[in-house]
C-alpha cells in the first residue's frame, strides 16, 4: 500500500480504537511497529490478521508483490515489535513459521479467504507466516473507565466481525472461524474472571450500596459463561452448519451487549 494511504489508515485506526472505514471496514486489522533492519527507525504498517489463541498472525503478502515486505526483513533483523489491536498497545515477539506448521495455518488463512492464496499465486514465492506473541500486555491508557469502555468496545467489534465472518462461510464452518470464536471466548472467560476477583471486590468495599447491582452482574457472567459453553461444545461438532453458529453467536451476542450496557451505566461513573 502507498504510504499516504498507509498512513490515512494508522490516524484512522487510532482515532476509532481500532475501527476503519472504506475498502478495509470490518476487516481485521492492526498496525504493527517494526524497527528499521538498515535505519533503526521505527517503522508502523497496518496488516491484516488472523487470531490463533494467545497469539496473532501475520503474513507478508505484500498485496501479491514479488518480494517480501520491508516489515517481514525489519522483524528478521529485530523480532521484538510493537503491536496495536484497537484495545491494547504491547510489546510482541515476532516468530516467523515454518515447515508443517507454516503450511496448516497458510492452508487455514485460504480457507477463511482465498485472496490470501491469490496473493501467493501473484507473488511466486512462499508468503510467511509470522506468528506474534505478547510479551507486555498491559491495560488501555487513561482512566479506569475508559479502559473498561475500550475493553468492551473490542469485545463489541470482535463479536460484530465473528457475525459478518459466520454469515458469508460457505456451506461449513471452516478451522479459522472455529478458531476466531474459541479466541473470543478464552478473551472472555478471563476477562469475567479478572473482574469476578479484583475489580468487583474493590468496588464493593468501597461502595456498599452497589450490591444489588454487582449480584446482577454476576449473574449475567454465569449466563455468558454458560451461553459460551454452549457455542464451544457446537463448536465441537464437526458437522456444525453455519446457520447454527450465526444463531448461537446472535444469542450469545444479545446477552453480552445488554450486559456490557448495564455494566458500563452503574460503574463508569464511579471509575471516572
Amino acid at each position: 500500500m502507498p504510504m499516504n494511504f498507509n498512513q490515512q489508515i494508522i490516524d484512522e485506526f487510532r482515532a476509532n480504537k481500532g475501527l476503519v472505514s472504506g475498502p478495509f471496514e470490518g476487516a481485521r486489522l492492526l498496525l504493527l511497529t517494526t524497527v528499521g533492519a538498515k535505519t533503526g527507525a521505527p517503522h508502523t504498517t497496518p496488516l491484516g490478521c488472523l487470531p490463533d489463541g494467545d497469539r496473532i498472525l501475520v503474513i507478508a503478502s505484500a498485496g501479491g508483490a514479488p518480494k517480501h515486505p520491508a516489515w517481514y526483513h525489519n522483524l528478521l533483523a529485530n523480532p521484538q515489535v510493537t503491536v496495536e489491536d484497537g484495545a491494547f498497545t504491547y510489546q510482541a515477539e515476532a516468530v516467523v513459521l515454518e515447515g508443517g506448521e507454516r503450511e496448516r495455518l497458510f492452508a487455514r488463512a485460504v480457507e477463511a479467504d482465498p485472496g490470501w492464496g491469490a496473493y501467493q499465486e501473484r507473488a511466486g514465492r512462499v508468503l510467511p507466516v509470522v506468528a506474534l506473541l505478547p510479551i507486555d500486555a498491559g491495560p488501555p491508557t487513561g482512566s479506569l473507565a475508559d479502559a473498561l469502555i475500550t475493553v468492551h468496545d473490542a469485545f463489541r467489534r470482535e463479536l460484530a466481525i465473528i457475525r459478518a465472518e459466520t454469515a458469508r462461510s460457505g456451506p461449513r464452518v471452516g478451522a479459522q472461524l472455529r478458531v476466531n470464536c474459541l479466541t473470543l471466548c478464552q478473551g472472555l472467560d478471563v476477562h469475567h474472571s479478572r473482574e469476578d476477583s479484583f475489580m468487583f471486590p474493590a468496588l464493593e468495599h468501597r461502595y456498599p450500596e452497589l450490591a444489588p447491582a454487582m449480584e446482577r452482574l454476576r449473574a449475567e457472567h454465569e449466563v455468558i459463561a454458560r451461553l459460551l459453553g454452549e457455542l464451544k461444545t457446537l463448536l465441537d461438532r464437526t458437522d456444525v452448519a453455519p446457520d447454527d453458529l450465526l444463531a448461537e453467536v446472535v444469542r450469545l451476542t444479545g446477552e453480552l451487549e445488554a450486559h456490557l450496557d448495564y455494566e458500563e451505566k452503574q460503574l463508569v461513573p464511579l471509575l471516572t
